[in-house]
């Protein structure tokens, strides 16, 4: 029954009820109870017109004068379920109703009272009625405002985190979507405490056992509605009622009262909006993974509190506190994922990329927050038990992505074959056969602590990551040191001082290539110091005859005023060379 009707204390408390002096004699325990109606009767018989939740308001003249008649009287009232019983003494009773009568409610919890002094019975009527009538029209405009709020979200499309905290907002009370591993998808504590909230919630959870598919479990106290459509059922949005948590059968009383109506009205729609977005999304990415990118992006731009992070992080079912992490990017060689073939191809790419990372890293048993960090590459935060974990997780890793890859291959280049198979048609270059040795690379930052130094890992792999792209070792994992000189240019590729010090080697050479494009200069000089200063070698290598490539080596001379042949002055220039490399590629 619905919590929108007044409760037999409440109606005690209104002045006209007041004015009769009232006593509860018994049934106390159920003064909580919802009043539905009030309805006057004089006759013993009138539990057959009733029809559950009245407030039955009495003289006693008609009553039964034996025990048994009263006992049975009241008997019939509670089996009817009525809410209280209100005798007005004076005219039947003159100094309080019989105890046969007072020991039959109390045995039965029906809330019995004694109204002392006469009062008008149409004037309790009228206030209760009113009383109830009141809260039905602030009901029926609250479930108005309902309706209309999660319709203009719909709409707007708006995200679950928004959904969830309108939800929270128009309810007053802490609202949980979880996936149905039991795993915080997101929340909104309501002002109360989010640690408190969220505290060993997958077990909470799997308490919370409601009959039905939007039902209330009075002995947690949450009101819960299943999410999802189209037959595919993906999560439960929880709603805590009351707010506070402390519901009567938590305090070791009668059952708890069911939420208003407006409640489960409002927990009905919020789940069919998050339904409809993830409907509309449904090409994008799951929600888990949306979470997971925006944890991630939290570390690498600061855009969060660390502990914020830890604490979604910890709820989504991956814990950071007091762990081992391991930054780790993977992408493509080269740039197939932004690619020539179009955005369009690029983000499927890349979302095939996710998926496969994801995959091994559950085949490879590894706790970690992953998702696409740009537009190239895959990021993962790999959360170890110990450092001695991390070379056998990350070798572990890349042999289950290397799997994975080329199970996905197996089974494009199937399809393409059979055109009648599902996923036929398939660009093959987004098969990946082959495994990591044909086309991607997998780099790890150092191992950190704790997750205030996460981003530092997590940068340092997505350096590595980049200064690997043209290295053409088949390594199953690149750490710092496999990177070399190359790799340590680019890592530096943002320092003012390499850009400098490449503007003081370099400067004159480029301003005169701008001005005599057709000459390219640095090209003949590139060629020269990547053939160790052999002449013929590099007149070769530039598909030059020698005389024309000794001009062009005497003009690059007088241009920078350096002489080609010390070895200190070509190993500074062809470093500047790298460094310029470095600071160009994106």
């Amino acid at each position: 029954m619905s919590a929108v009707f007044p409760t037999v204390r409440e109606v005690l408390a209104l002045d006209p009820v007041r004015h009769g002096a009232p006593r509860v004699v018994a049934g106390d325990a159920g003064l909580d109870r919802p009043v539905r109606w009030v309805h006057v009767a004089e006759v013993p018989d009138i539990a057959t017109l009733l029809g559950g939740g009245e407030l039955v308001l009495t003289t006693g003249i008609g009553l039964p004068a034996d025990d048994a008649g009263l006992r049975a009287f009241i008997g019939d009232l509670a089996d009817v379920g009525v809410s209280g019983l209100v005798v007005e003494l004076g005219r039947r009773y003159v100094s309080g109703v019989p105890r046969v009568m007072a020991a039959a409610a109390e045995r039965r919890g029906l809330p019995l009272v004694e109204l002392r002094r006469a009062t008008p019975f149409v004037r309790i009527t009228e206030a209760v009625h009113a009383l109830i009538v009141d809260a039905q029209l602030t009901e029926l405009r609250a479930a108005e405002e309902i309706h209309q709020r999660f319709t203009d979200l719909s709409v707007e499309g708006a995200d679950a985190a928004e959904v969830i905290r309108q939800a929270a907002e128009l309810s007053g009370c802490p609202v949980v979507l979880e996936n149905l591993s039991r795993q915080v998808l997101g929340y909104d504590p309501a002002g109360e405490s989010a640690e408190l909230l969220l505290d060993g919630w997958e077990q909470h959870s799997r308490r919370i056992r409601p009959a039905g598919r939007t039902a209330y479990d009075p002995d947690s106290g949450w009101l819960v509605t299943v999410v999802g459509a189209r037959g595919q059922d993906w999560g439960r949005l929880l709603l805590r009622w009351p707010a506070s948590g402390d519901a009567p059968s938590a305090r070791g009383g009668e059952a708890a009262l069911a939420p208003p109506t407006r409640l489960t009205i409002l927990i009905e729609r919020a789940a069919s909006t998050l339904a409809l977005g993830r409907l509309i999304r449904r090409d994008a990415e799951g929600l888990e993974r949306q979470l997971h990118r925006t944890l991630l992006t939290a570390l690498l731009d600061h855009s969060r509190p660390v502990d914020e992070v830890a604490l979604r992080a910890k709820a989504l079912g991956v814990a950071l506190d007091r762990r081992h992490l391991v930054g780790v990017m993977v992408r493509h060689r080269g740039d197939e994922l932004a690619g020539e073939n179009g955005p369009e191809v690029g983000q499927a790419r890349l979302r095939d990329l996710s998926e496969a990372v994801g995959q091994a890293l559950r085949e490879a048993k590894l706790t970690a927050l992953t998702s696409a960090v740009d537009d190239n590459s895959v990021g993962a935060l790999l959360a170890l038990p110990d450092p001695a974990a991390e070379d056998r997780a990350l070798a572990a890793f890349a042999g289950a992505l290397r799997r994975v890859r080329l199970d996905a291959g197996a089974g494009r280049a199937a399809s393409a074959a059979d055109p009648s198979r599902p996923g036929s048609g398939v660009d093959p270059l987004r098969s990946g056969v082959g495994g990591t040795s044909a086309g991607l690379i997998i780099a790890a930052g150092s191992g950190v602590s704790n997750l205030r130094e996460a981003r530092r890992s997590l940068v340092e792999a997505r350096q590595i990551v980049e200064a690997a792209r043209r290295d053409r070792r088949d390594l199953p994992v690149f750490r710092l040191p496999h990177v070399g000189l190359a790799g340590l240019l680019h890592l530096l590729r943002d320092e003012p001082r390499l850009q400098t010090f490449v503007e003081r080697e370099l400067g004159p050479l480029l301003e005169y290539d701008a001005q005599h494009p057709r000459e390219r200069l640095l090209d003949t000089l590139r060629a020269y110091l990547e053939q160790g200063r052999n002449k013929s070698a590099g007149a070769a290598a530039a598909h030059l005859s020698r005389p024309a490539f000794y001009e062009r080596l005497a003009r690059i001379a007088r241009i920078l005023d350096a002489d080609l042949d010390s070895v200190e002055t070509s190993l500074s220039l062809h470093v500047a060379l790298l460094a310029l490399e470095a600071v160009r590629t994106p």
